[in-house]
């Protein structure tokens, strides 16, 4: 694919793709289409790339555009629990000193294709349909796709909407997961912080929590949208949402998220994952959050979970939730 191009999936079932090259930004135009990629800690980077030519298509046209691709064969490594175990106890330590409540390490799976991935990643994410949005960023023969659940941020005017989406459990768990202690108090620590992020900025409705179902696994939602008192601009949004505690330190301060940075390097995360990754169309803006893709370089594939670690975590738990969201993003390629 030697080729750049990036695409969203849109709450309304229209895809918006943008084709390179791209000339970065440091703000939308006034007119047109933008994609906003930067990485999880956000190193200064331009975030907005302006594609060359864009187009607007229904989801099913888009899906269509990129079929027919065989399933991608990848020798997979099993990733080495060392690694993370070290990585949770430090975590567990620094949550029983008082310096954080809950933060999300991620640990990335290895693999290797015979033929460059890029085409067949493609193929498989633009084919997965709501609730489910599919993304992703492709130049030349590296990238990142994938099709996520959680929708950062939707800006019409002055509406807003977001989510809180965190806990996980398999599919067949689900009427014990509806009264877990734990994930009910680690979705409430995402829904809560989003609330106090944004309760200042307009009239806010947080809707009841509910389970939200997605093949072989099952997660916590609550919607929460926003009539804003005044036009906001999309990146100083972000800044105010980003990361949630669904991705992120809680609390987030310099210190709390310079330690996920590191645990993150440590661990391999590539820097996309978890980020916000959004597109801005003519004065409307919509973000997701970067998570259940793939990322690649030439024949190199990496696949990365995160998990959300709080008091009541405990090890063993935690690696199975990892290997149950690798195994949900694998089932797109099949």
């Amino acid at each position: 694919m030697a080729e750049s191009f990036a695409w969203l999936a849109r709450r309304d079932g229209t895809v918006v793709l943008g084709r390179g090259p791209f000339r970065e930004a440091n703000s939308p135009p006034d007119s047109g289409v933008a994609f906003f990629k930067r990485s999880f800690s956000d190193r200064g980077e331009m975030p907005w790339q302006i594609p060359e030519r864009f187009e607007r298509l229904p989801a099913l046209d888009f899906s269509k555009r990129f079929a027919g691709k065989n399933p991608l064969r990848i020798a997979w490594e099993t990733p080495d629990a060392i690694p993370f175990s070290q990585v949770f106890q430090e975590i567990m330590t620094s949550i029983g000193q008082g310096l954080i409540e809950k933060t999300v390490p991620v640990v990335t799976e290895r693999g290797v294709s015979k033929v460059p991935p890029g085409q067949f990643i493609v193929a498989a994410m633009a084919a997965q349909a709501a609730p489910l949005h599919s993304y992703g960023w492709v130049s030349g023969d590296s990238g990142f796709s994938g099709a996520t659940p959680e929708l950062l941020i939707s800006m019409q005017g002055l509406h807003l909407a977001t989510m809180a989406l965190a806990g996980t459990a398999r599919q067949e768990d689900e009427e014990v997961f509806g009264v877990d202690e734990k994930e009910i108090r680690e979705h409430e620590y995402v829904a809560q912080t989003l609330v106090a992020k944004l309760l200042d900025l307009g009239s806010l409705c947080r809707q009841e929590r509910e389970v939200l179902r997605l093949g072989s696994i099952v997660h916590f939602l609550t919607g929460i949208t926003v009539d804003l008192e005044a036009k906001q601009e999309p990146r100083s949004l972000l800044r105010r949402l980003h990361p949630t505690p669904a991705l992120g330190p809680l609390p987030r301060t310099d210190q709390t998220m310079a330690m996920l940075a590191d645990w993150r390097e440590r661990l391999a995360c590539p820097a996309e994952f978890g980020a916000p990754f959004g597109v801005w169309d003519d004065g409307t803006f919509e973000a997701v959050v970067a998570i259940r893709g793939l990322w690649w370089e030439g024949k190199q594939i990496s696949l990365p979970a995160g998990c959300g670690i709080i008091e009541a975590s405990r090890l063993v738990n935690e690696w199975r939730e990892l290997r149950l969201k690798r195994e949900s993003v694998k089932r797109f390629l099949v």
